[in-house]
């Protein structure tokens, strides 16, 4: 792996990188009245929810009114699909965007020429962030199409100068070949998928940590410490994380900063982030973990107030810029499992399969019911060096006991062989639950 190139991102920071809190939350007060101003007088659907509520845009005094205003969230979405929900007529609206969706109507976002414009200066200082220049050739793995993420990062990407190889998912021994071919300095992806890319290098016999890449985003689900040591020592790069979610957005909502990787960097002059305790809606106090909720400050086309994105997490203090940090993604309010009793979420089970050395990070969680009785029962493969049936054996205890020891539930192990569980081409599907089939 070549040197690591100097990148300086410090020097190229926007004044609003370095405001005083006090700057920043007069300007995010001032966004906030526009915000909801807007989707009063342009959007029926909230007028509807904020007359119901008695509260009017006329009541935000101050950053914390806006805890009076109603929540929304994709069922907002779903029940005004496909454009109910957008402030500018169609006229306006240069570009769709649509989630997949796995059970209902997808969640339909839309984006005037103002916020692709305001989009790709957002994610070009993500990049930047993240330690990405003019000098990159910068590899995409994002999915193109109506998922936000290829041309969400794309228009960033070159609005930063970076030259862009759109190679978009799937075809994993082909984004080998031009990962060497193109000598890529920075990629983007899943990490999950991104893991199925270096299983591929060394399927091929070619060292992970040889080729040009110098640095690398992941996002789009969660991931902990744990798969940020396996991505850097596999790969021999720098791995940040970045968030975003196309009902506030899309990618670039926060990300990363190479000098700290301390926790994604919420660009809060955009995005107005609460904390919330995800059974009662209450705002939670600086530095609790909850709910993330966002409010758009800049959005034309698709503005969106309060809305629940699901994401459980914690609020940190400003390190490396002005604006305040989000921790690591512990789960989702929303795929949340209780076995017995037992909150777990997904993440929880991949930071203790990651410290079994035996064990690779492609797993998959299976729920069933016996009975009364749910049951966890974790498929997990093992590393190709691991033959014998005993070092299997002594994986599956291990990771058994980690689970018991820290998070308080007995399951099953599975030991799968490699390449047996279905490898991600984007978001990896990590739970089967067979109890809505019993």
């Amino acid at each position: 792996m070549r040197p690591m190139a100097s990148v300086s991102p410090v020097a190229a920071l926007e004044p609003i990188e370095t405001a005083s809190r006090d700057e920043i939350a007069a300007l995010q007060l001032s966004r906030l009245k526009q915000t909801l101003t807007w989707v009063y007088e342009r959007v029926p659907h909230y007028r509807g929810k904020f007359d119901a509520a008695s509260v009017h845009p006329d009541d935000l005094k101050d950053l914390a009114d806006l805890a009076k205003f109603p929540f929304s969230g994709k069922q907002d979405l779903r029940e005004t699909y496909p454009f109910g929900m957008f402030a500018v007529p169609m006229d306006d609206v240069v570009r769709i965007h649509a989630s997949s969706g796995t059970t209902g109507k997808p969640t339909v976002v839309g984006y005037t020429a103002k916020d692709i414009d305001t989009w790709a200066g957002i994610m070009a200082r993500s990049l930047r962030a993240a330690g990405g220049s003019r000098r990159d050739i910068f590899h995409i793995t994002h999915g193109y199409g109506l998922f936000t993420g290829g041309l969400g990062v794309h228009y960033g990407a070159e609005r930063l100068g970076m030259t862009v190889v759109p190679i978009s998912g799937g075809q994993t021994e082909r984004q080998v070949q031009l990962i060497r071919d193109f000598k890529a300095t920075m990629i983007i992806g899943t990490p999950s998928y991104m893991l199925n890319i270096v299983d591929e290098m060394e399927r091929l016999g070619i060292d992970p940590a040889s080729t040009t890449l110098e640095r690398g985003i992941f996002g789009a689900e969660p991931w902990g410490e744990s798969m940020r040591n396996e991505l850097q020592t596999r790969l021999g790069i720098a791995a940040m994380d970045l968030y975003g979610l196309s009902e506030v957005m899309g990618p670039g909502v926060a990300v990363e900063c190479i000098e700290s990787r301390d926790g994604p960097v919420i660009w809060e002059d955009h995005f107005y982030p609460e904390i919330i305790d995800p059974q009662t809606g209450e705002v939670l106090p600086e530095g609790s973990s909850g709910e993330l909720v966002f409010t758009s400050l800049t959005k034309e086309a698709l503005p969106i107030v309060r809305y629940r994105t699901r994401d459980l997490t914690r609020l940190l203090p400003p390190s490396a810029r002005s604006f305040r940090r989000m921790d690591k993604i512990t789960g989702r309010s929303d795929d949340m499992l209780i076995i017995r009793g037992v909150n777990v979420f997904p993440s929880q089970i991949e930071e203790q399969i990651l410290k079994v050395a035996k064990l690779s990070p492609h797993y998959l969680l299976e729920v069933s019911r016996y009975g009364h009785m749910d049951e966890l029962a974790v498929l997990v493969e093992v590393k190709p060096e691991v033959a014998s049936e005993a070092d299997k054996e002594a994986a599956s205890r291990e990771l058994q006991h980690h689970i018991k020891a820290l998070i308080g539930i007995s399951t099953k192990i599975h030991i799968q062989t490699p390449g047996s569980i279905e490898r991600s081409q984007g978001k990896a599907r990590r739970v089967v639950d067979k109890r809505q089939k019993d």
